[in-house]
């Protein structure tokens, strides 16, 4: 069994701890164990636009630590997927880089060598788990549903760093992942577009419009639920789906399940052991009985 160095970064442990929770119970059964690093931190994408050199030391603080371990890292955010991706390529790639961020690191004892890799868990689902395996696990197949992946920026963007996985025009994996567990994908409008999380801080009018819209379109394609695999996309369609409906307009009431916990149900999981009560919107849908 593969072992990877859990990095859950700074959302998911404060407002995702349901997609911790769901990703865990499922790991081991699909042959691939999660380990704590307690000397992870932040991926230092906050960072990323205002300063770049602390960006990539705290990116290499966090992969050295990895290295120490000889681990492998599998991430739950899709930002941070990209921010430690990108700063493992570039870190190997740029010596000068390289030697100025190690200076730094060498402070704390710590050095970057570059023997790391980093992967997002759904992608870890498709490459290192397989669609087959998927299938040969789930004993509650949850046919009938109507599901909507929603993909986000990041977990395919920007494409150079991701070797070839999926196409960031015309992804497939997520949708894939969906008709494995026995439900099936339905197509939407305005597919790839953001979730608005990223200008929320600073523009939540227009946030909430880029969410509220896609909501719009989610439900008129007759989605059951919509799933995504990135803790600040569910912050802004679990969570802030009724402030999109109050100050924008429309009334959904959509579900919107990190994908680990579809998987941990059609498994055979009960809602309460994929932590469906930590859903901001009640999931009113009907599962079929656990056998896990």
């Amino acid at each position: 069994m593969k072992s990877y160095a859990l990095f859950l970064g700074c959302t998911v442990p404060v407002r995702g701890m349901h997609y911790e929770a769901s990703a865990r119970l499922i790991s081991d059964k699909l042959g691939f164990h999660l380990v704590d690093v307690p000397e992870f931190g932040c991926c230092g994408f906050p960072l990323e636009g205002a300063d770049h050199l602390t960006s990539y030391v705290m990116a290499a603080m966090s992969l050295a630590a990895a290295e120490r371990k000889d681990l492998d890292i599998v991430t739950l955010c899709s930002a941070c997927t990209a921010t430690l991706t990108k700063a493992n390529k570039k870190l190997k790639e740029d010596r000068a880089l390289r030697e100025e961020v190690n200076k730094v690191l060498a402070e704390t004892g710590a050095e970057f060598k570059g023997k790391t890799n980093i992967k997002h868990f759904a992608r870890v689902l498709v490459e290192e788990v397989g669609y087959d395996k998927i299938k040969a696990a789930v004993t509650n197949p949850l046919t009938g549903l109507k599901v909507a992946a929603h993909y986000g920026c990041h977990y395919l963007k920007p494409s150079e760093i991701y070797e070839g996985f999926d196409s960031s025009e015309r992804p497939v994996t997520l949708d894939k992942l969906i008709e494995a567990i026995g439900a099936t994908h339905i197509e939407y409008e305005d597919k790839l577009q953001c979730c608005g999380g990223g200008i929320l801080g600073f523009d939540e009018l227009s946030a909430l419009k880029m969410t509220q819209s896609k909501l719009q379109h989610i439900k008129e394609a007759g989605a059951d639920a919509m799933t995504f695999i990135c803790p600040f996309c569910a912050v802004m369609y679990d969570a802030n789906q009724k402030t999109a409906e109050m100050k924008v307009g429309g009334k959904f009431a959509l579900p919107g399940l990190y994908f680990p916990q579809l998987l941990g149900l059609a498994m055979g999981y009960t809602p309460k052991q994929v932590a469906l009560d930590l859903n901001r919107v009640k999931v009113n849908l009907k599962f079929p009985e656990a056998k896990a």
